[in-house]
Parts: structure tokens; C-alpha cells; sequence
């Protein structure tokens, strides 16, 4: 925390001082929570205990189906949707429904449904006007509205279920009053349905018996209009003229068909005779009887005549005689042959006259029936109406015989049935004095200890001010893990850049500076870059850090505490990499291979912590390649760049250690720098898979580390191991100036140097 400008000081909360704060009042704050505990115990048994049963209700349709038909008892039912089952919901909290339990189970005579009319103490509320006055209300409303605050009614989520719970402090009221509430609320729903069935019934005898006269007049009507007009009918779907047509058309068509039979028949014995071709050729001809007789009188002459020539000669008079007679049967088949002509033109003769006769009563008949159409439009319509006077007679007889057999109230059962009852619990769910106790005394110390955190801040004793030219002193002891959370900036101390003052003091070192290096301590001073805190590492007083300090008092605390290690060691780096959860970290060693070798033991104790870690070789020297590779020509990161090679072939375990390597790779490094764009994906993909993914770029110039580094909170590390301070802070100074802020200085090999080293590294 920090004050403003002017005469104000920039100050520090100090922890330390809060928890010793909480800590002396220890006693104070336990006898707080215990005197809490006991309290909340005391009250809660004294609380008078209430019980909670459950009834369930299951919404459905409990229509019996009487008709037989298929869906008959669908047609009146309700619709289960959430509407209707929120509505149900609504009326087991309804007034009357409640009104007729209270009244059944006589919940007045119970104090704790009108506890008012049984109060010996008057309501200090209601004496103020604060409350209104509950014995102006009727005892029955009293005893309504201390019901409804113990009744809770709700529908249980993606059913049709809906739960009833009520809570009282007497266990057998607590299950009795949700089951009474079922049994009511079923009632009330049969009931309801019997005085709609009963109405149904009243309502529709009157329309019946006006309907039976309605259908009883149209029905007349039809029949005067059919008689009187003469549309008689023959059928349902066909009239007398229309029957008469349909026959006498057709039997024309059956005397057609035998006059141009007759006619062909004729036409055919004419011709032939035309002809001169033979009788016994035509088939009307060969059929009649009487030619037949005459063939065979020809025959038989014929055959005597073939008989008699062989004895007799041409001129007895035998053979004269038999050819004579032969003659004569010739001429009798020829007469006959016309006959048979005859009689099939006067067939044909007959069919024709036949033929008009139909037509002229065809004729009348069409006429006829267009009249009977023109006439059966007013006997359709007064069908039409009888019809549905009749259809609708044959309905309300339907519903009247189905609502007078639902008069029972048997008959009619309830849209619901309860289908889990309220049983007479056995412990009480309030008060539960376990539970209560503990959140109680857990509330009164968190409450406590918070006022006293609260009481020294606003006091000033928690908070310390911040002296940045004494900030060369190490800090005390219990401060140090804040410290070493906190970023340390170059304007703060020198500690952080520069630790000069470990070996001369500010003052030398403005006297003795060139105009230059003043620019550059005036630079420090300006510049806020963070970098690594040390981490505490106590060691022997025989090799701890004598630090020179502007004031010449100091106190005991200070010389304990200047026994701590300050040096940016491998072990703070990694420290502080595993303390903050470091996802990618950018290593640049402007020293070569001395500094790679740093990274290259800062990537193996990072992977002595657990984490897993990757090493990126960077470098043009290939010097974490050879120092953690088992050989120097392993595929690696210009592979990857080139697309030669697939991430599980680049990577390479560590020899030494649980780390891996991407090694520089074969292939050539001009061609993958062509592809440095993919790099920020490689890093990404590497950052998916380790817990920490360390770049060694090597002795890399600042547009090269730009390039790289595009996320501004990746961290850098200075790997400087054996420079002077001043180059440390030059280092910095630049570094700075080019936009890095998050800079970590890794200036020792390792953690078991000489004083003298870690002087000479402490930036």
C-alpha cells in the first residue's frame, strides 16, 4: 500500500504484525468463539422442534373409457402440460381447500396455529403500531394464514408429480395434515367432475326431447315432398324413373344388337344367292329342318341314279324318272332357301320396329327424369336438414346416456392419485444443533480475528513505511518469503541491479564515475524492471555478506538477517520459476557457452522439482545440444522449422536428468530461419505438453529477442555468470530501454560459492 506524493510516505502493510496482533489476542478471541459455541447450543436446545412430512400427488387422467371406443375417454380429459399441473399446484394452496382441513382436523384448538388468542403477554409491536393487531382477523383466517407459512406445495421438476410438505411441531400433525390435504383435494376434484356429469345430465334432457320433434318434422317433410312429386325410390341411392331409364336403355341396347344381327344375317343369304353359290354353303341356310330333310332326299337320288347307271342306260325310263325327282328336290331347296331369306329380313323387320318403340319410351323417360332432378334439389335439402337434426339427436343421446352413468360418484374418480403418503416423521429437521453450533463458532473466530486485523490497520501499528535508501539492509527474517514474492525493482535498491554498493559505497561510486557512468546510476535510479528476488538461504556466520550501509546504527535484527545469502543463483531461478508457474521462459547468455552451460543446469534443477522441462536450443554453438544429447547430430529445431521431421523425432531426453532437448537439428539453418513465423507454434504446441519451456537463444541481439519474445509476460533471463556488476546493470539498463521488464538475473553457476563470488554476483 502506498500514499501519495508530497509529504506522505509510501507504506507497507506488515503482515507479520497483523498475525502477531491476532496471535496476542488469542485468548481474548477463544473465549469469544467459546462463549458463542455454548450460546448457540443453549438456544438451539431450547428451541422447540418441528417436524416435516411429504405427500406426493401424481397428475394423470382417470377417465373410465364406457363407450368402448378407442379414444372416448381421451375426448374430455384435461391436458397434462405445465400449465395444468402448475394449476393443480395452485389449488392444494387454495383458500377453501385449506379452510376444510383446519375445519376437519379443528386446527384451532392448537396453540401453534393461532398462538394470538393463547398469548398471556401483550405484542410490544403491536401496542407501537409497528404490527397490525391478529385478533381483529376471524380465528378461522388466524388459523389459515399460520397454515400457509407451514405449507409449502411444489412440482417436482420434469414430471407430473406434485409434492405437498407441511411442517408443525407435533410429528403425528406434521403427517396428518398432508395426507387430509390429498384426501381433500381428490374429493373436490370428484366432486367437481360429478356436478359437471349431473349438469351435463339436467341440461340436455330438454334438448333431446326438442330435437326428437325437430327430427320427427323433417322426416315428414321428406316423406310429403317424395309423394306428392312421385320421386319415389327404389333404393337409398337410386328413384323408380331413374330405374326405369337404366332398364329400358338397357333393352335397346339388346334389340339393336339383334336387329343388326338379323340384318347381317340377311344381307348374308342375299349375297350368296347373288352368287349362285350353294345352299348347303350358307350356315342359316344348312340350319333350317326342312333343307336338311331335302339334302338328304338329294343324297339318296342321287345315290340310286349312280346305281342304276351302271345297268341302265341314260334313256330308261328309270333313270329319266329318278333325275326328274332330283329336279324338283333341287327347286324345293331353292323355294326354301328364299323362305329362310325371307324370314330373316322380317326378324330383322320386328328388331327394327322394336328399336323405335324403345326409343320413343326412352325419350319420355329422359324427360321425366329431368323434371324428377330439378324436383329432388328441395327433397336433398330437406334430407340435408333431417339429416343433421337426426345426427345431432343421436350425439346428445350419446352424452346424456354417458352422464347419467357417471352420476355415481364411484364412477367419476379424481384426475390424480396419491401416490406416496406421509408417514409420521422421526427426527426433527429443525433445529439441527450440530450443524448450527459449528457454523456459529467457525462465523464468531472469522468475525474475531477480522476485527482485530481491521482494529491494527486502522490503528497505523500494521503498517510500515518504506525506505527506499536503507533498502540496502538485508529485510528481517519473518519478511523474507513476502520479499521474495514481490518484484524487486532497480530504482528500489541496488540490490536489485547492482550491488556495488556491497564493495564501495554510493558515494565512491559517484565520485569516482565518469560523466557516463552517472548517467547510468541516474538510469537505475529512473528505470522499474523486474527482476528475480534472492531466495532465503541461511549460511554460517563465518561466510556471511558484510554489507555496507548508509547508517552507521544497526540492529540486532539486521545482523541476524545479514547472514542470508543474496546471490542470483541457479536454485533462486528456478525457485522462482516453480513458484510463480512460468509457462515459457526466454534465456539469453550474452557470455556464449558459459552461460548456456548455466541454462543447461537451470533446465535440470527445474526438472529436479517435478516439473517437466524442455530446453529449445537456440543457440549457433549447439552447446546445450552437446551437453545434454547423447550425440550432436539428432534431428531438433531447424528440422522442425524446415517440416522435416515430426515433434516426437526432435525430441531427445537428457543424459543426465528427467529434462528433454529440441537440439539445434541437421538441417540448415538458413533455410530455417526462412520459417521462423512456425517457431511461435512450435513454442505453443511445447507449452501444451511441459509444465516449463526454456528457450536458449545464446548471445542473442535485442531485434532478434523481439521476434521471439511477442507475449509481454514472458520471462527473460540474463544467464551472466562471471560479470562485473557493472556490466550486470549496463545489461539491465538496455534490456529496459528496448521494453523488457520482466528480467531474471542468473549470475552463479551454482549455490556453494565464496562469499567473495556471491558479493561479486549478487546483481
Amino acid at each position: 500500500m502506498s500514499g501519495g506524493n508530497g509529504n506522505f510516505q509510501d507504506v507497507d502493510i506488515d503482515l507479520g504484525r497483523v498475525i502477531a496482533a491476532v496471535w496476542a489476542r488469542k485468548g481474548r478471541i477463544i473465549a469469544v468463539t467459546a462463549f458463542a459455541a455454548v450460546a448457540s447450543l443453549v438456544i438451539t436446545s431450547m428451541m422447540t422442534p418441528s417436524y416435516k412430512a411429504e405427500t406426493r400427488l401424481l397428475i394423470e387422467s382417470r377417465s373410465p373409457n364406457l363407450t368402448g371406443g378407442e379414444g372416448a375417454a381421451a375426448a374430455n380429459d384435461p391436458v397434462l402440460d405445465s400449465l395444468n399441473i402448475t394449476s393443480q399446484a395452485q389449488l392444494l394452496q387454495s383458500t377453501d381447500l385449506i379452510r376444510r382441513v383446519a375445519r376437519e382436523l379443528n386446527l384451532a384448538q392448537y396453540k401453534e396455529f393461532d398462538p394470538a388468542s393463547r398469548s398471556a403477554l401483550p405484542d410490544l409491536l403491536v401496542m407501537a403500531g409497528l404490527k397490525p393487531d391478529p385478533m381483529a382477523l376471524d380465528p378461522e383466517d388466524r388459523v389459515v394464514e399460520k397454515f400457509r407459512e407451514r405449507l409449502e406445495v411444489y412440482a417436482v421438476e420434469n414430471s407430473r408429480v406434485i409434492g405437498v410438505e407441511f411442517s408443525s411441531h407435533d410429528p403425528i400433525l406434521a403427517s396428518t395434515i398432508p395426507n387430509k390435504m390429498a384426501e381433500v383435494y381428490l374429493q373436490l376434484q370428484s366432486g367437481a367432475k360429478l356436478d359437471t356429469h349431473s349438469e351435463t345430465a339436467k341440461w340436455l334432457e330438454p334438448e333431446i326431447a326438442n330435437l326428437t320433434q325437430k327430427v320427427r318434422e323433417a322426416e315428414g317433410k321428406v316423406a310429403d315432398y317424395r309423394s306428392s312429386n312421385g320421386l319415389f325410390q327404389t333404393t337409398e341411392a337410386n328413384s323408380f324413373s331413374n330405374q326405369q331409364l337404366n332398364d329400358i336403355s338397357t333393352e335397346l341396347a339388346r334389340v339393336r344388337g339383334e336387329r343388326a344381327n338379323a340384318e347381317a344375317r340377311a344381307e348374308n343369304v342375299r349375297t350368296a344367292l347373288s352368287a349362285g353359290r350353294a345352299p348347303d354353303t350358307i350356315a342359316d341356310v344348312v340350319g333350317s329342318q326342312v333343307i336338311q330333310r331335302l339334302k338328304e332326299a338329294e343324297t339318296n337320288l342321287q345315290a340310286q341314279i349312280s346305281d342304276q347307271a351302271t345297268s341302265l342306260l341314260d334313256a330308261h325310263p328309270r333313270i329319266r324318272g329318278l333325275r326328274a325327282q332330283l329336279a324338283q328336290i333341287r327347286q324345293q331347296i331353292t323355294s326354301e332357301t328364299r323362305k329362310v331369306l325371307e324370314s330373316l329380313d322380317s326378324e330383322a323387320q320386328v328388331s327394327r320396329l322394336r328399336e323405335q318403340q324403345l326409343m320413343s319410351q326412352l325419350n319420355t323417360l329422359k324427360a321425366d327424369s329431368a323434371r324428377a332432378g330439378q324436383e329432388e334439389v328441395g327433397l336433398r335439402a330437406l334430407e340435408r336438414e333431417a339429416a343433421a337434426q337426426r345426427q345431432l339427436l343421436e350425439t346428445y343421446l350419446a352424452r346424456y346416456r354417458e352422464a347419467t352413468s357417471r352420476l355415481d360418484g364411484n364412477a367419476t374418480p379424481a384426475d390424480a392419485r396419491v401416490v406416496s403418503k406421509a408417514v409420521e416423521p422421526s427426527e426433527p429437521y429443525f433445529p439441527k444443533v450440530i450443524p448450527i453450533v459449528i457454523v456459529v463458532t467457525l462465523a464468531t473466530l472469522i468475525v474475531s480475528c477480522l476485527i482485530v486485523m481491521i482494529s491494527e490497520l486502522f490503528s497505523g501499528r500494521a503498517l510500515r513505511p518504506v525506505n527506499r535508501e536503507a533498502s540496502l539492509e538485508p529485510a528481517p527474517v519473518q519478511e523474507r518469503e513476502k520479499i521474495a514474492d514481490a518484484p524487486v525493482t532497480v530504482a528500489a535498491a541496488t540490490t536489485a541491479v547492482a550491488t556495488t554498493a556491497a564493495v564501495v559505497s554510493k558515494t565512491e561510486v559517484e565520485t569516482k564515475a565518469q560523466p557516463e557512468q552517472k548517467v547510468l546510476i541516474e538510469r537505475k535510479q529512473e528505470i522499474r524492471t523486474t527482476v528475480l528476488p534472492p531466495v532465503p538461504v541461511t549460511t554460517p556466520p563465518s561466510q556471511a555478506v558484510e554489507v555496507a550501509t548508509p547508517e552507521p546504527v544497526v540492529s540486532e535484527e539486521t545482523k541476524t538477517a545479514s547472514a542470508i545469502d543474496t546471490g542470483f543463483t541457479i536454485g533462486s531461478v528456478a525457485h522462482y520459476l516453480q513458484r510463480h508457474a512460468v509457462p515459457v521462459a526466454v534465456s539469453v547468455s550474452p557470455s556464449g557457452d558459459e552461460g548456456s552451460t548455466a541454462s543447461v543446469m537451470l533446465a535440470r534443477a527445474v526438472a529436479e522439482t517435478e516439473r517437466t522441462v524442455i530446453l529449445v536450443d537456440l543457440t549457433g554453438s549447439a552447446c546445450p545440444t552437446r551437453l545434454m544429447a547423447e550425440h550432436d547430430r539428432l534431428p531438433g529445431i531447424t528440422d522442425l522449422l524446415c517440416g522435416e521431421t515430426a515433434f516426437g523425432e526432435a525430441i531427445h531426453p537428457d543424459r543426465l536428468s528427467e529434462a528433454h532437448i529440441v537440439p539445434q537439428g541437421i538441417s540448415d539453418p538458413v533455410r530455417a530461419m526462412r520459417a521462423a513465423d512456425r517457431l511461435t507454434m512450435i513454442i505453443d504446441a511445447l507449452s501444451d505438453a511441459y509444465d516449463l519451456v526454456l528457450i536458449e537463444c545464446g548471445p542473442a541481439d535485442l531485434a532478434s529477442l523481439k521476434r521471439l519474445v511477442r507475449a509481454d509476460g514472458t520471462e527473460i533471463i540474463l544467464s551472466v555468470p562471471g560479470f562485473s556488476e557493472e556490466a550486470i546493470a549496463e545489461l539491465v539498463v538496455s534490456y529496459a530501454d528496448a521494453g523488457f521488464r520482466n528480467l531474471l538475473v542468473m549470475a552463479q553457476p551454482n549455490d556453494s560459492q565464496s562469499p567473495s563470488s556471491r558479493n561479486r554476483s549478487a546483481a
